[in-house]
């Protein structure tokens, strides 16, 4: 008997629907007609299947962008010709373009920042490598009395592009790229709080300035009057939460891009003005532009019970390693447990200081995809959080000017929205009744005539797996994508190539489990059929095959050396179902 009529048969007639099935989700469909995405379902509308799936266990959510990155660079001086013509305007001649000119404009740099932090009384520190510069001036920031304005500057090395001129005054770029000194200046800022401008000490004295939504966020919500609890890097307690997620949603508007570039503008040529006075910055138009660089946008959710949280997020994790394929996962041990009941008085908001140490368990599991990135961990007492982050925003394709910015957080969270419904999908499944009936039939794309999907083949059971692996990917996945994870499995590049992966792929295609991305050949899962061949999965590995198992008359195996609760119910299932096996006449 064939793995979809053994599933039929336990389907109807053992009710086993009610595992995979959501209640209350009726199709409205036509029979025999599979329907592509969730819109074909009575379902309530929430933002990613995992959200909705835990709704009912949330005090509340909020999405935010987090941490951002801006490069800011002075286009003309990255060119030869233009850092000439630039010099030309700040000495009035390109006679004195030579290195040692060069180094003394640097060494002139590090001489007026040091003389005036030390007149107004600001330390000033050189960090060696690996230090963690951030964590340094958190705790300068816990004891500064500065309330606006600069309060620290961070001195340390890193590679940063130099201008080599010869005797001919030719300028070409020192290769290998050299370390030199980068000056991190650590401002206050009264509409984004802690800030950060690093700029190198040599022309054309490229720099970073490096933000954080969740200051800006609390800053405004301050204004507002909202009143919240903010542990670490999240919120834990908000007073009006519908108030504060409307502060969070103005970082993805257009006009976003003017609140960073007067942030930018408000403090980096204060900053350069150690190198280059106001008066030849204006001589010689130094002025700066500014490109996304690195972008981290994230999901809050807020459970009302941590404990509660604690026990689905490890649930999670178990049920999605193996499918994602995930390799490591960290585990940083805190100092307390997450509370196991509800607290019975509410504490009012209040200010918190961060902590240096993890006050409780924090797991993190990421997926790397190029350079881009999401994970999954918690934070603080009672919030998941949900993040991609892009190391660098040339990996989305969408440009990279500081005018490209609402569409990089636009994709950022289409592509958490992604992994949210992947990790939904493997949480809790179903499957249309007509999709096992539809499923081995042949379907057409277009003018061609494909065939069906066999399950009981090795072939498509890892092109599904693959599929499966492969959702969370934020561009989509090419056929060569596909093939490369199959052939992980020790198949040989002549037993399954891309032309193999493009066929079962166009099979997907005919039943509506995945589409191709506009007129490119890259492909993503549709919601329904993602859940759909989930389930498939998950029924066969889970459910069938250890059944089938122990309908044999074999000796029963040794148990598992540290047993969990599911093992004690597959148990249970294997004992319970051998009477069903014989009257279905599949055992003796």
């Amino acid at each position: 008997m064939s793995l979809l009529a053994c599933s039929r048969r336990l389907w109807r007639r053992y009710n086993i629907p009610t595992l995979f099935r959501r209640p209350g989700c009726e199709k409205v469909a036509p029979a025999g007609q599979f329907e592509a995405g969730v819109e074909a379902y009575n379902l309530p509308s929430m933002t990613d299947g995992l959200s909705t799936r835990y709704q009912d266990l949330l005090d509340g959510s909020y999405d935010c962008v987090d941490r951002i990155v801006l490069n800011a660079y002075f286009r003309m001086g990255h060119s030869p010709g233009g850092f000439r013509v630039w010099w030309r305007a700040l000495t009035g001649s390109d006679e004195t373009l030579e290195n040692s000119h060069l180094m003394r404009l640097a060494g002139r740099f590090s001489r007026r920042i040091r003389g005036y932090a030390k007149a107004h009384g600001i330390p000033v520190i050189d960090c060696s490598a690996g230090q963690r510069k951030h964590e340094l001036a958190e705790e300068y920031l816990a004891k500064t009395t500065v309330t606006q304005g600069l309060f620290l500057v961070l001195v340390g090395r890193a590679q940063a592009p130099v201008w080599d001129v010869s005797a001919r005054h030719h300028i070409e770029r020192k290769k290998p790229m050299p370390y030199v000194n980068h000056y991190s200046f650590h401002i206050l800022d009264p509409d984004w709080g802690h800030l950060t401008i690093k700029i190198s000490g040599h022309p054309p004295f490229p720099a970073q300035v490096i933000l954080n939504g969740h200051e800006y966020v609390a800053c405004q919500a301050r204004k507002a009057g909202i009143a919240f609890t903010k542990q670490g890097n999240c919120f834990t307690t908000i007073s009006d939460a519908a108030g504060l997620a409307k502060i969070a949603e103005t970082l993805s508007e257009q006009r976003a891009i003017g609140r960073l570039s007067q942030v930018c503008e408000r403090w980096i040529y204060s900053c350069v003005c150690f190198a280059l006075d106001f008066d030849e910055q204006k001589r010689s138009g130094f002025r700066y532009q500014y490109s996304n660089y690195q972008i981290e946008y994230s999901r809050n959710l807020v459970f009302e019970v941590g404990g509660h949280m604690d026990q689905m997020f490890q649930a999670l994790i178990d049920r999605s390693r193996a499918p994602l394929d995930l390799k490591t996962i960290k585990t940083i041990l805190g100092s307390r447990h997450r509370p196991k009941c509800r607290r019975r008085t509410k504490r009012s908001a209040e200010w918190e200081v961060a902590v240096e140490r993890p006050t409780y368990d924090l797991t993190v599991f990421k997926l790397h995809c190029g350079k881009l990135t999401l994970k999954i961990y918690t934070k603080g007492e009672r919030v998941l959080r949900i993040e991609a982050v892009a190391h660098n925003t040339t990996e989305l394709n969408c440009g990279r000017s500081l005018d490209k910015f609402p569409e990089v957080v636009s994709r950022l969270k289409g592509m958490l929205e992604r992994f949210a419904d992947a990790l939904s999908c493997i949480d809790q499944c179903f499957i249309a009744d007509e999709m096992l009936e539809h499923l081995p039939v042949a379907s057409q794309v277009g003018k061609t005539i494909v065939g069906g999907i066999d399950l009981n083949k090795a072939r498509m059971r890892q092109v599904v797996e693959a599929l499966i692996a492969l959702s969370p990917s934020p561009n989509g996945f090419t056929a060569s994508d596909v093939a490369a994870r199959v052939r992980a499995s020790k198949q040989s590049p002549s037993q399954y190539g891309p032309r193999h992966a493009a066929y079962d792929l166009k099979k997907l295609r005919g039943k509506q489990i995945l589409r191709r991305i506009g007129h490119t050949r890259r492909y993503e899962p549709l919601p329904a059929g993602l859940r759909a061949m989930t389930a498939l999965l998950v029924l066969r590995n889970k459910a069938i095959k250890p059944l089938l198992a122990a309908a044999q008359p074999l000796r029963p195996p040794r148990g598992a050396h540290n047993p969990k609760p599911i093992d004690a119910h597959y148990h249970a299932m294997r004992v319970a179902m051998q009477g069903v096996f014989h009257e279905l006449g599949l055992a003796a």
